[in-house]
């Protein structure tokens, strides 16, 4: 009887206890499973946005890889990239995308709209690299442009080692451009160390070397 009277006790207890925190459980149990429920939904949302940006990106490089780019694929060309940049802005296929309108608008001879697109890269979340590459041709559009001080000064701003030996030839050319040469040889034989370093080759820089007389230069 003892027994009985103790699980009697223990079964009040219970249904005691119960009966104060029982909701508050079911609610803290309904919280928890609608946030990992909420989590998963977003985990795959972010997926599926990543999917379609590539799905998009790849588009878009077929097209800017053509030789010959019509009215038409320019379109939609210009369509995906206004796409990545407003549906897709928090993924890298957006700033991807950016650098591609710049390549375009320098083909179509439209270089502010092209260093407006490499700022947007620039100013923006981008990694090291991608900010990197966005400089160097902001650079290259700077000297084309008839600015290489201020070329100079975009090279200096931040780009990382594995550009240098790019970053190096765009240097000498802005040198060359402000006449001084021997600053510009330096430059093109730095760019040749650091491509043999690397072992990834540069094209173009001896004959650089030819042209301002840097005899000793050598591959």
């Amino acid at each position: 009887m003892a027994e009985l009277r103790s699980e009697e006790e223990q079964l009040d207890a219970i249904k005691r206890w119960w009966k104060s925190n029982g909701t508050s459980l079911i609610i803290g149990v309904v919280v928890a499973a609608a946030g990992v429920f909420a989590w998963k939904a977003w985990q795959n949302y972010q997926d599926s946005q990543a999917e379609a940006a590539s799905a998009q990106y790849q588009q878009l490089l077929a097209l800017a890889g053509q030789q010959d780019l019509g009215d038409e694929a320019l379109s939609r060309a210009e369509g995906l990239i206004d796409t990545l940049v407003n549906d897709y802005g928090d993924t890298r296929y957006a700033e991807l995308a950016t650098l591609i309108q710049a390549r375009l608008e320098i083909v179509d001879g439209d270089l502010a709209g092209a260093s407006q697109a490499l700022q947007r890269v620039i100013d923006g979340d981008a990694d090291d690299y991608l900010k990197g590459l966005a400089r160097l041709r902001l650079a290259r559009i700077q000297l084309a442009d008839g600015q290489p001080e201020t070329a100079l000064a975009t090279l200096e701003a931040g780009i990382p080692a594995s550009l240098a030996a790019p970053r190096a030839i765009a240097r000498g050319d802005a040198l060359v451009a402000l006449a001084r040469n021997d600053e510009a040889r330096k430059a093109y034989q730095q760019a040749l160390t650091l491509s043999r370093e690397s072992e990834q080759p540069v094209y173009g820089v001896q004959l650089k070397l030819d042209n301002l007389g840097a005899e000793d230069a050598t591959l």
